[in-house]
């Protein structure tokens, strides 16, 4: 079973270095030290293992460092940046394996743009050697890129000639949208196996500062300071420390301290009970930093993320989702209230920001969300995210004893929690419908049976009590026996409506391009670029342009 919490002594790829506001993140891979047997981390090169320990890691400087501005990302090898993902586990991969570690190392990359838009936590690629594939894509998701002149040296994105796939993690996209690099530079950048060298690379806006050997570590600290400047993180402030994951691991059950995950998998489900605060929250902002890692809406986004992870590798023909809540709708409306008065302070502003990176990766996952609202839930504020995240929801409207019928509510935070486009799941559930946008708006507070939710449109459906069993019963059934490959393209499809950004345009083309050309034998069949590679074998191609 792989699982994604791990902590700075176990690490054995990267070190953490903090010198006042600016951290160091050296990646220095042990070559036997792989998540899986059957090859070697040569180069500098990473598998899922490397990038677990750069998620840790830059998790830990959000929480456990704050007065941290900048992040810088170096090699502890000589010449040698990194050759990207290591193409001999590609190879040994599983198709699902190739598509679930390029998803988790381009969401760790998207959460380091996000930490720099909302935290205020910059990011420097100090690319001191050869960079390719993989590890040019980490320099691109940082906010600049500084390479080292010393006249060999190199950055690439070799797939397309080398390996017969394509800069599948972001590369291609952020080449063209955030560095705005010609295009006809890129496609030129893109089909060269060798690289380019650092003059070069600043010319065509593939990095933003050069020097030689000498002047680079004096370039780094400058750089540095000056980006640590433009960060709103404070000069002062003790961190909260990450403390282990409280988890059980059962056969069919996992269970933290805010969440249970029952597995059917007969039935292909994994039914999520999210459970409301049991007491009201700290009154003020010292006694929230004071409950540290055991905060609610910590431990919730915490649990919620692992969960995630973990079932997206360890369980792929789970593919149906049900979130179910429960507890008491007013303490997590109260929590709410909380976590809105105070964002402005880095601690809640951290939380908010791995609360909204969580729904976020609901959205990208490759599975289809129901929401189930039924007697004694808390779909209140936070906790109704999920049914704005799910492809569909089920609201109990019940008949038979109307005081006991569930209510939902929208709370402030759900105007915060946004999508990977940037937009409110509110305001993209009304795309085009302004009306019905500030009538939903106009609810914010208001406790809603099934009629008015429904009436509102924040649910899909509202069988009454008579109906219930049977219609959750045959949605679920059905949704479980459909095709998995339709429904991945289906979901990704729809569930980002409007203007697309950079991210969008990531993950939908990661989504589609990558899993189609990870299946191709041109890269994965037995004579495919990635089989051969190293063996001195040409790729035997099928020319057919499909």
């Amino acid at each position: 079973m792989i699982k994604f919490d791990t902590h700075p002594e176990r690490y054995a790829h990267w070190r953490m270095h903090v010198d006042g506001p600016v951290a160091t993140l050296v990646l220095d891979v042990r070559e036997d030290a792989t998540i899986q047997p059957g090859y070697r981390l040569k180069l500098n090169s990473y598998d899922l293992g490397v990038d677990i320990e750069l998620y840790d890691a830059i998790n830990r400087i959000r929480f456990e460092h704050p007065t941290v501005k900048t992040v810088v990302l170096t090699s502890g090898k000589e010449r040698m940046f990194c050759a990207g993902a290591n193409i001999y586990m590609l190879g040994l991969s599983s198709h699902g394996w190739k598509v679930n570690f390029c998803k988790f190392t381009n969401e760790t990359r998207c959460g380091m743009e996000d930490s720099s838009k909302h935290s205020g936590l910059r990011f420097i690629a100090a690319l001191n050697g050869t960079t390719a594939g993989g590890g040019y894509e980490i320099a691109l998701a940082c906010d600049e890129i500084l390479m080292v002149d010393d006249r060999s040296s190199t950055v690439s994105l070799p797939e397309v000639p080398l390996l017969g796939v394509l800069p599948g993690t972001g590369g291609l996209t952020r080449l063209v949208d955030k560095r705005k690099v010609r295009r006809d530079l890129a496609d030129l950048f893109c089909t060269n196996a060798d690289g380019v060298r650092a003059e070069r690379a600043k010319q065509w806006r593939l990095v933003d500062h050069i020097a030689t050997p000498n002047q680079f570590p004096e370039l780094v600290q400058r750089r540095a300071e000056a980006l640590a400047a433009t960060s709103s993180r404070p000069d002062k402030a003790a961190g909260v420390t990450l403390t282990p994951l409280e988890r059980r691991i059962e056969n069919d059950r996992i269970v933290y301290s805010t969440l249970e995950i029952s597995l059917d998998r007969m039935g292909r489900t994994a039914t999520f009970l999210v459970k409301a605060p049991t007491e009201p929250p700290p009154t003020s902002i010292d006694d929230i930093v004071a409950q540290g890692a055991q905060w609610w809406p910590l431990r919730l986004a915490r649990e919620l993320d692992d969960a995630i992870l973990m079932l997206r590798v360890n369980e792929p023909t789970i593919g149906l989702w049900l979130f179910r809540t429960s507890g008491d709708g007013a303490l997590v409306a109260a929590y709410d209230e909380s976590l809105a008065q105070h964002r402005a302070h880095w601690f809640v502003n951290e939380t908010i920001g791995w609360l909204r990176r969580d729904f976020q990766r609901l959205d990208l996952s490759s599975r289809s969300l129901f929401a189930i609202i039924d007697r004694g839930s808390a779909f209140v504020g936070t906790l109704f995210e999920f049914a704005l995240a799910a492809d569909r929801s089920y609201m109990l409207d019940d008949t038979e004893v109307p005081a006991e019928s569930p209510r939902v509510a929208l709370g402030p935070m759900n105007e915060l929690y946004t999508m990977p486009n940037g937009q409110s799941r509110l305001a993209v559930r009304f795309l085009g419908d302004d009306t019905a946008l500030q009538a939903a708006r106009a609810a914010i507070g208001q406790a809603l049976d099934a009629k008015a939710a429904a009436a509102l449109g924040l649910i899909t459906v509202a069988p009454d009590d008579l109906d219930w069993e049977d219609e959750i019963r045959l949605a679920i059934e059905e949704r479980a026996a459909m095709s998995p490959d339709a429904l991945t393209g289906l979901e990704a499809s729809l569930r980002f409506a409007g203007d697309e950004n950079a991210t969008t345009k990531i993950f939908g083309r990661l989504t589609a391009w990558q899993n189609w050309v990870f299946s191709r034998p041109n890269a994965v069949g037995e004579e495919g670029a990635l089989k051969v590679y190293g063996t001195g074998k040409r790729a035997n191609f099928d020319w057919e342009r499909i």
